[in-house]
């Protein structure tokens, strides 16, 4: 079993905002991660539930990508490009459920209390919809330029009999955090290694949420596991659902303009 209760209400916040804003393309999606981080108020925390518009490949912040992916391989093979503000190895977004949690987070506090608290809150909501999910232990940490994000889990990630489910990548910056990750509905990770530049070692199958509860459309999952994280953070705290989506942050487009510069997303 994984804890809950009073054991994740110690490392978050009491107060939560929850958003689901509608599909973009991967500049736009990291981009407002990134504004809702320049954004954390005192006390109020933020989970946003996305997807995108378009499969797209993202790296991790500090992943080196030079001759291992090109963009014309990636642009053939009709997949977009992106380097995510938050750490973590490449990824395919496209059949999935993506989350990010935005919340203050003072420089002096560690955030593995935080990561593993947003992680139970999680693996609670999927055990609770009849999937046998558990948090990943003693694997450690996962060196940054490895072959792909699912290849295998790092500790503390959601796991279902060892295959990872849920991938997921933080970031700080100033007094604020950053985590989001991807929940699969169907795993496209192998198309990564197709369109590499060098041979990747294959990865082995990961969970899907379609395959741990077949015969329940995409749109139902994604409605069953946002309720049931819902049901988890209330049971923490005060939880407002912003229906529909707020505008955006001003600071979007300064972040796109970063994101979406190919010095950014090759840089190393």
């Amino acid at each position: 079993m994984t804890e809950s209760g009073p054991h994740a209400a110690s490392s978050l916040p009491p107060q939560w905002e929850i958003l689901r804003t509608p599909a973009a393309d991967g500049v736009t999606n990291m981009a407002v991660d990134a504004a809702l981080l320049d954004a954390v108020r005192t006390g109020v925390a933020v989970w946003r539930w996305y997807a995108w518009a378009a499969p797209t490949v993202s790296f991790g912040r500090h992943e080196r990508v030079a001759g291992r992916f090109a963009p014309e391989r990636l642009a053939a093979a009709g997949l977009a490009a992106v380097r995510r503000p938050t750490g973590g190895r490449a990824l395919l977004h496209h059949q999935e459920l993506t989350y990010s949690v935005t919340l203050p987070l003072a420089s002096a506090q560690p955030w593995r209390p935080t990561y593993a608290a947003i992680n139970r809150v999680l693996c609670d909501a999927l055990r609770a919809i009849g999937v046998a999910a558990e948090i990943a232990r003693g694997v450690g940490a996962l060196r940054p330029d490895g072959p792909i994000c699912f290849e295998a889990p790092a500790e503390g990630e959601i796991v279902v009999d060892g295959r990872k489910l849920v991938g997921s990548a933080i970031w700080r910056q100033g007094g604020g955090y950053l985590q989001h990750g991807s929940l699969l509905f169907a795993d496209e990770q192998a198309r990564l290694a197709e369109t590499a530049s060098v041979p990747l070692p294959a990865a082995p199958p990961a969970a899907t949420l379609q395959s741990l509860l077949p015969g329940v459309p995409a749109e139902a999952l994604a409605e069953r596991v946002m309720r049931a994280v819902r049901d988890c953070l209330a049971a923490i705290g005060e939880v407002t659902v912003v229906t529909p989506a707020p505008s955006p942050p001003l600071s979007v487009a300064s972040h796109i303009r970063q994101l979406a510069d190919p010095r950014w997303i090759w840089r190393r």
